[in-house]
């Protein structure tokens, strides 16, 4: 007898085309559509650099996608959550309490009867919502007007409010991308809901580029010493790190492949440090693998992670990771068996270990080799989108 087929709304309410997003297309493009029929709920139609945007990536695996225009704040919510800030400054816990009940009202609830809607009139068995608990509250309402089942994916090491945690708890499953970030969530109090551990997978089966093909490719000389970090630039993902502690290691050159704000603080920073001249300022890349191809050493200086394909990527470059060890990056490296890790923000132990790699090819060599065999034993595309499937089937097969 057939597999029943589900109807399945996918919400993403984020911002920006970030690692999350790519785990999230990875997922729909392979999920089993004799079991599966998706329908995309984007917040934000945006693109992969100068690449197509969602929608039309979408289009392309005849997935629907639906963009929900933006809500414009009204001026009460605006003013309101000034003064609650002014007036409650001294007073942190009603000064958050008083902002979540503007935000709540003219935001969230609005948002839940617009997703809500969109439930009943495609008659969806579940809500799956791609990012975390915080930035999800809408889904949870919406899911309980609807009538339907609700599966989060947490994608990484969130903070969360109580009204989250409420939220969280009601859910019918919930999948972490890390182990660290299963325990985190349960040591804030999400432990009443199923919780699945699926970590992000890549495909393993890809072909890097050659060093020297990737580096031809790039136009990097043949000989240069070069460490890749491949992050947007906020402060959170510690490119700054990076570039104070490539002050003490002499003859390295830095890539940074990606964009942000943080940009011209961070050539400033390059400038004041004395290493501008070795700090490649590469912007966003369709093409991030090249870059780690052509890299000797990956590193990624993050304050927290929730599983990082980056690194996933780089150990499938067979490249040394050189990494902070925070929640997500140590659930992929194995201290020094397939890279380095470092406390995060100690800019001392990270030139170090930095310095180490670049003195040691055959360091270098072994850590890189023992992480593609890692990255190929364990974070195949095809265990990732298994798992996930498996708990589709047990959160549906409770409310079918």
């Amino acid at each position: 007898m057939a597999a029943a087929t589900h109807k399945i709304l996918v919400l993403d309410t984020g911002k920006e085309w970030g690692g999350g997003t790519n785990s999230l297309l990875e997922l729909i493009k392979r999920l089993d559509r004799s079991r599966f029929t998706l329908h995309a709920l984007f917040y934000h139609n945006y693109r992969q650099g100068q690449g197509d945007t969602i929608q039309q990536v979408l289009q392309q695996w005849q997935v629907p996608c639906t963009i929900l225009p933006p809500l414009p704040q009204p001026l009460w919510a605006k003013l309101g959550k000034e003064i609650s800030r002014g007036l409650l400054t001294p007073f942190k816990k009603q000064r958050q309490q008083a902002v979540a009940a503007i935000e709540n009202r003219w935001r969230i609830q609005p948002r839940a009867q617009q997703i809500a809607a969109q439930l009943r009139q495609g008659d969806f068995a579940a809500l799956y919502m791609n990012n975390q608990p915080e930035s999800n509250l809408e889904g949870y309402f919406a899911a309980r007007l609807a009538g339907c089942a609700v599966i989060q994916h947490c994608r990484t090491r969130p903070m969360l409010s109580p009204a989250a945690i409420h939220a969280a708890n009601h859910a019918d499953a919930m999948i972490a991308v890390s182990p660290s970030v299963a325990t985190h969530l349960q040591q804030c109090g999400v432990q009443d809901v199923p919780m699945h551990v699926v970590m992000n997978g890549i495909d393993v089966q890809q072909i890097p580029p050659a060093y020297q093909t990737a580096r031809a490719a790039l136009g990097l000389p043949r000989d240069l010493p070069l460490t890749v970090t491949v992050a947007s630039l906020l402060p959170r993902k510690g490119v700054a790190e990076l570039i104070q502690a490539l002050a003490l290691v002499p003859d390295m050159a830095l890539a940074v492949v990606g964009d942000g704000p943080q940009k011209s603080e961070l050539q400033l920073l390059a400038k004041r440090s004395g290493v501008a001249e070795r700090v490649l300022w590469v912007g966003f890349s369709a093409t991030p693998l090249q870059w780690m191809a052509a890299a000797d050493i990956v590193a990624l200086a993050s304050a927290s992670e929730g599983l990082p394909r980056v690194l996933l990527e780089a150990m499938l470059c067979a490249r040394p990771v050189l990494a902070s060890a925070v929640s997500g990056s140590r659930d992929v490296v194995v201290d020094g068996e397939t890279g380095l890790l470092f406390p995060y923000q100690d800019t001392a132990a990270l030139a170090q270990a930095w310095q180490r790699l670049a003195d040691d090819y055959r360091l270098r060599q072994q850590l890189g080799q023992a992480g593609a065999a890692r990255v190929r034993q364990q974070f195949s595309i095809e265990q990732y989108v298994q798992g996930v499937e498996q708990v589709f089937d047990s959160a549906l097969g409770q409310t079918t």
